[in-house]
């Protein structure tokens, strides 16, 4: 998700609203495995890998507070569709969440241990990872406002072949 602000006042009560976890963040995701709760949270702290400096890692020491609320949304045996909601915003934060309890992104080279994917589903771009909705409160109008973005093609796609994979 991208927020642009115009001007500083803008950007002060945005990033204000970031602080206090009041933007509502809503994405969707494929991960590996069949996550065996309808839904649950990851609530681990998240910072650099202390030996890759390109990755995140659950870090206990030196991590800051990060928290992923899960719930799925549908399951395709060896996979599973899911929607996150983020209570914090650190870098990688579902990656590296899912990555930790055995589920990572479909997709996902940095993070994940299965063989590489995209041969086995053509059209995969990177991980399966989509940031669904968004919702802040304007910060001239202090109306709430909410934007929902749709799958992306090949997202929408690919669940469409795990539908079929699944039902046949």
């Amino acid at each position: 998700s991208l927020l642009v602000c115009k001007n500083d006042t803008a950007h002060q009560i945005l990033a204000e609203q970031l602080k206090e976890h009041s933007i509502k963040r809503i994405y969707h995701a494929i991960v590996h495995g069949n996550i065996k709760e309808d839904s649950g949270t990851v609530n681990a702290p998240i910072g650099r890998h202390p030996i890759e400096r390109k990755k995140m890692a659950i870090n206990e020491k030196n991590g800051k507070p990060a928290v992923t609320h899960y719930k799925v949304l549908e399951r395709f045996g060896d996979y599973t569709y899911m929607q996150f909601k983020l209570e914090t915003g650190r870098t990688h934060q579902i990656r590296v969440h899912m990555a930790s309890i055995n589920h990572p992104l479909l997709g996902d080279m940095l993070y994940s241990s299965y063989s590489p994917t995209k041969n086995r589903f053509k059209g995969l771009e990177g991980q399966c990872l989509h940031a669904k909705t968004i919702g802040f409160v304007h910060p001239k109008t202090g109306e709430y406002m909410e934007f929902d973005a749709p799958l992306p093609k090949y997202f929408a796609n690919l669940l469409e072949v795990l539908y079929n994979i699944n039902n046949k």
